[in-house]
């Protein structure tokens, strides 16, 4: 395609004038500065952010630990307890059967373990 006809031209030159300066390099200058200096605070911005979820994460991380070894006191407990529970129905269970023995002289009405331990002991 040639420009021959005389019409206008198509392409707008963007070279700087004769006396050094263009108002369209100013012009340039300033949309160019602008934009790094919304890219400079997109990126501070981001940094920030960047650094409060590290922070969030840590915190977050911390506590986690923290309940996790919270749980595993509970569950030693209740473990402790559970086991002192068996260890006193044993012992309710042997007494009452003393009782019934020395008391009621019933001997051998009862079975020897109590049917309550011994069917826990096998679900374990």
């Amino acid at each position: 395609m040639s420009n021959n006809g005389g019409g206008p031209k198509a392409v707008v030159p963007f070279g700087p004038k004769l006396n050094g300066k263009s108002e369209a390099g100013d012009e340039l200058d300033r949309a160019g500065q602008a934009i790094l200096g919304v890219l400079r605070q997109a990126v501070g911005a981001s940094e920030a952010k960047y650094q409060q979820a590290v922070e969030t994460t840590h915190k977050l991380s911390a506590q986690l630990r923290s309940a996790e070894d919270r749980i595993k006191e509970l569950e030693a407990r209740v473990r402790h307890h559970e086991v002192r529970a068996e260890r006193a129905e044993e012992w309710l269970y042997q007494i009452s059967v003393e009782i019934e023995q020395k008391f009621f002289g019933r001997a051998d009405e009862r079975p020897s373990p109590a049917p309550q331990s011994v069917s826990r002991n096998q679900q374990r």
